[in-house]
């Protein structure tokens, strides 16, 4: 069974997906994660994020593996622990760009189909439903008001230790809303059969109980 949960910047995906792995008893696959650690190569190594055929090969030659473990996932690349740095500002101010690439999309979507081929999954990401994973049994697109969204992206930060502006973020949410909408490879649209699911005002644990029991209905 796939569970794919698609949805904007800052809606709560990778929260709720991890949640929603755990109360199903499955595996959870961090599209979002590949992308940014992808971007992050690319910024170490000088690539330059505009450059869609370099960073297709980029993704090529280096693989993203995705780790489950007690504390989580592990986003592995080129053999180092990427985990934390993948949420550094710098590259979700790129990862929009670096993901947009039909180039890099074509690389992605592959080694995801690869990892969903086997096993049971929950996925969030921009592009399960509706591009990389169609034949979901149970898609949902989450949303929140942007506001919303900035709140949480400023508080997981601010819980990181980075020092940063509120109204920045709400802009830099706004712009990757648009980004990743108007791209002309997989954008983010609401995937045919899935249900919308408004998470403003919502708390984390309802939301994946919502999701579970879709996935426990269908099954059942």
């Amino acid at each position: 069974m796939i569970v794919a949960i698609d949805g904007p910047a800052g809606a709560g995906k990778s929260t709720v997906a991890r949640g929603v792995a755990r109360a199903l008893g499955i595996g959870y696959l961090d599209t979002g994660a590949m992308y940014r650690a992808l971007t992050l190569v690319a910024l170490r190594s000088g690539v330059p994020c505009d450059d869609d055929a370099a960073l297709a090969r980029l993704a090529r030659e280096h693989p993203v593996h995705l780790e489950q473990g007690p504390a989580g996932v592990r986003v592995i690349i080129r053999g180092d622990d990427v985990t934390a740095a993948i949420r550094e500002t710098e590259v979700t101010a790129s990862v929009s760009e670096v993901a947009a690439h039909p180039g890099v999309r074509l690389e992605m979507v592959a080694r995801q189909r690869d990892l969903m081929a086997q096993g049971d999954w929950v996925c969030d990401g921009r592009d399960i439903g509706s591009v990389v994973f169609p034949g979901a049994e149970v898609k949902v697109f989450l949303t929140a008001s942007v506001s919303e969204r900035a709140r949480r992206r400023h508080a997981e930060l601010v819980a990181a230790g980075e020092t940063v502006d509120l109204r920045a973020i709400r802009d830099g949410v706004e712009r990757r809303d648009h980004a990743d909408s108007s791209r002309a490879a997989s954008p983010l649209v609401v995937a045919d059969g899935a249900a919308v699911l408004d998470t403003t005002g919502l708390g984390v644990d309802e939301v994946v109980a919502r999701i579970a029991g879709m996935a426990r209905d269908v099954t059942s």
